[in-house]
């Protein structure tokens, strides 16, 4: 798998605060595939080990808002478009 082109910097940066200061990283994406994202096993699973060693993980379980927020304006966008389609038949 070829090496994701930001990859080499995370991990440079990340071992550069290794232990040194406070470090806060969110993501969507589960553990397991997250060398899909930086495409080296290797550097995936020191990437891992420094950003879990003494670190909290949160797992947040439930709907996006972003995506609720989302199908909502795609739902009201659909109710104009009939409303319009309606009053243009009349």
């Amino acid at each position: 798998m070829k090496l994701g082109p930001g990859a080499p910097l995370i991990f440079q940066f990340v071992a550069e605060r290794y232990e040194t200061g406070s470090l806060a990283v969110t993501s969507n994406l589960e553990f397991s595939r997250r060398e899909e994202i930086f495409g080296d096993a290797a550097l995936t699973t020191a990437l891992l080990d420094q950003l879990t060693h003494h670190c909290t993980v949160l797992l947040f379980q439930g709907e996006s808002y972003r995506f609720r927020e989302s199908a909502r304006r795609q739902q009201e966008d659909v109710a104009k478009m009939k409303s319009l389609a309606i009053n243009q038949a009349s």
